[in-house]
């Protein structure tokens, strides 16, 4: 678990631009100790508010080693090639960035499962990100999660670290409940359009 702040507040976005970069290198350096460690992947989490399985009330993160690569990833891992990455693709979709940071991304997803949800990724086809982009990253983050407050309130989400053929954050609010068809299909109803989200946050 890596604590953001010693200061008690409930949220990324609550973050100050000197609080980002410990929280960064906490992240670098306990995904560098897994992989000395043999673990495969490490799954890197923030789960805000209750109804997203928030067991704290206090801002933080989980770093969860893992020895194989769980099967979101593993699906992927054949296409580790620049030519096969499906990511790469969703990235030159126009009108979908909400902001960016140097080589950092942060846009809508094309085909969302819930309202707003977004993408973190480096423009570049990599695998593992670096010190640095982790804290561009975390700073891209904490935007998302403030511009998202603002339109809906503290809304509770997920977002996780997808280390694989090209790493990236996604950022899951949980404004929708996963219902019957969600669950038992694996189809998701999604109210809104992405290049509505990406407007919307663009304006927050």
């Amino acid at each position: 678990m890596v604590v953001h702040t010693p200061r008690h507040v409930r949220s990324l976005a609550e973050l100050t631009d000197e609080e980002l970069p410990p929280v960064a290198s906490a992240w670098h350096e306990r995904l560098t100790a897994a992989r000395t460690a043999g673990f495969e992947q490490v799954q890197l989490l923030v789960n805000e508010g209750r109804e997203a399985g928030a067991s704290l009330p206090h801002s933080h993160s989980q770093l969860v080693w893992l020895r194989d690569a769980p099967p979101t990833v593993a699906d992927e891992l054949p296409r580790l090639r620049k030519d096969d990455c499906a990511l790469c693709g969703l990235l030159a979709v126009d009108g979908l960035e909400i902001a960016f940071e140097d080589s950092l991304s942060l846009r809508a997803a094309p085909a969302g499962r819930m309202p707003y949800e977004l993408l973190i990724a480096p423009r570049a086809h990599e695998a593992q990100p670096a010190s640095a982009e982790l804290q561009g990253a975390l700073g891209l983050l904490r935007t998302a999660i403030t511009r998202l407050r603002e339109l809906e309130g503290p809304v509770p989400l997920n977002a996780w670290l997808h280390a694989g053929a090209h790493w990236h954050f996604e950022v899951v609010p949980r404004l929708t409940v996963l219902a019957g068809l969600e669950l038992g299909a694996g189809l998701y109803v999604n109210w809104l359009p992405p290049e509505e989200a990406a407007e919307r946050l663009r304006r927050g």
